[in-house]
């Protein structure tokens, strides 16, 4: 049985810097016997389907094949559809009313708990908020991410500590959902 999965890489092509051209990157996961490829946009989302391995598994191949064919190292988080369908289906915010700029979700690479936060004042950054789910955060930034004071204080390499986290905006968040649907 095969599984489609998204392959989240983690900084890539931000600011000239890791550069994976998308063309290869398809190339690379076909090379690894993965069927069915596409990515989308030039920020690193890869689809793939896979008959073996999980998902921790299926992103230490892909983690391996990256810095062997591009010579740098890049996180890299792997899940399947029902878990990116599962993060949609509880956004803690109300999705449907926000600009998609608005709202961003990091996914973690394993589960994370309050406690881990609480250095971050919440109340200092009102109306930014953020809520946990399921080795996600969800993050509501009515300013958009780059003007996001509470963005730098959830990135602080202390947060993430053990971790791989990355995040994505809540239109490749639903995108990632439908490239993924059986």
């Amino acid at each position: 049985m095969t599984t489609t999965y998204a392959a989240l890489l983690r900084g890539i092509n931000v600011g000239g810097k890791k550069k994976v051209p998308m063309a290869e990157l398809r190339a690379l996961l076909e090379s690894l016997g993965h069927g069915a490829v596409r990515t989308h946009l030039q920020s690193g989302q890869a689809v793939f389907t896979s008959g073996h391995g999980d998902e921790e598994s299926l992103a230490a191949e892909v983690t391996g094949a990256v810095e062997r064919r591009f010579g740098f190292a890049v996180d890299v988080i792997v899940r399947d559809h029902a878990y990116l369908r599962s993060v949609v289906d509880a956004c803690p915010f109300p999705a449907a009313e926000l600009e998609p700029r608005q709202l961003h979700v990091t996914y973690f690479s394993a589960p994370v708990d309050e406690e881990r936060f609480a250095g971050v004042d919440r109340s200092a950054h009102l109306p930014e908020e953020f809520r946990l789910g399921d080795r996600a955060l969800y993050l509501y930034a009515p300013d958009g991410l780059g003007r996001s004071k509470l963005a730098e204080q959830l990135a602080r390499p202390r947060v993430n500590k053990g971790v791989v986290a990355t995040t994505r905006n809540w239109n490749t968040v639903t995108k990632l959902v439908e490239l993924t649907a059986p």
